[in-house]
């Protein structure tokens, strides 16, 4: 089974304060994209990358391939105003016969080996799509404005990671549409009535959204 990996990477990053994209801020003195994609390079599920990068920024992203000798990075394509933009334009780099793309945010470096297995073994078993998930801590309030309108259950309820793992055929179909408001890639199956499986995700899968989250994922590299 050929599975290829798209590396989400074109975030503009702005919350982190910094004078570049957040894929090139830095982590353990390297780019914050060195430590997905060296993952990624070195899992031994994964037969080819393709990086959608920051506009202008694509020649870096293969400069750091370089660097780490990602030696399984295929391409490196200009991603677009919204996530699954960026999604849609780098499975154009993705061949006919990959049997399936894992989908993965370069804003969660601490990727482990573990997790995309579990993502990906469920899909020989009939699913369209999996992604990895860990339960609410906190409790949940849907409001209205200022006001709290509802106190949900969390019993239902998870956060969602990536890395996301769907076949190649139903994740073509699901982002050839209007894309522009999903948040991931699994909504975007789901809404074509494909069946999605939630594994076990990792905590250590943090998404660095501000510094101190940076800094975070920093002292867990130690």
């Amino acid at each position: 089974m050929s599975v290829w990996a798209v590396l989400a990477a074109a975030g503009r990053g702005e919350r982190l304060g910094s004078d570049r994209p957040k894929a090139f801020a830095r982590l353990g003195g390297r780019p914050l994209l060195a430590e997905s994609l060296e993952r990624l390079d070195n899992s031994d599920w994964i037969d080819a990358i393709v990086i959608a990068a920051p506009p202008d920024w694509e020649e870096p992203s293969i400069l750091v391939a370089e660097e780490i000798a990602a030696t399984k990075v295929s391409s490196a394509v200009t991603g677009g105003e919204s996530r699954s933009e960026s999604v849609r334009l780098a499975l154009e780099e993705v061949p006919e016969e990959a049997a399936v793309v894992l989908v993965h945010d370069a804003a969660r470096p601490l990727l482990s080996e573990d997790v995309i297995g579990r993502v990906l073994a469920p899909l020989s078993e009939g699913w369209d799509g999996v992604v990895p998930v860990v339960p609410l801590a906190d409790t949940v309030k849907r409001i209205e404005g200022d006001r709290v309108v509802e106190t949900l259950s969390r019993d239902d309820l998870v956060a969602v990671q990536t890395p996301q793992a769907f076949l190649t055929d139903v994740l073509r179909r699901a982002v050839s549409g209007d894309v522009s408001s999903a948040t991931d890639c699994a909504s975007l199956v789901e809404s074509q009535g494909g069946r999605i499986k939630v594994v076990e995700g990792d905590p250590r899968l943090l998404k660095v959204t501000e510094a101190d989250d940076l800094a975070l994922v920093e002292s867990w590299l130690e």
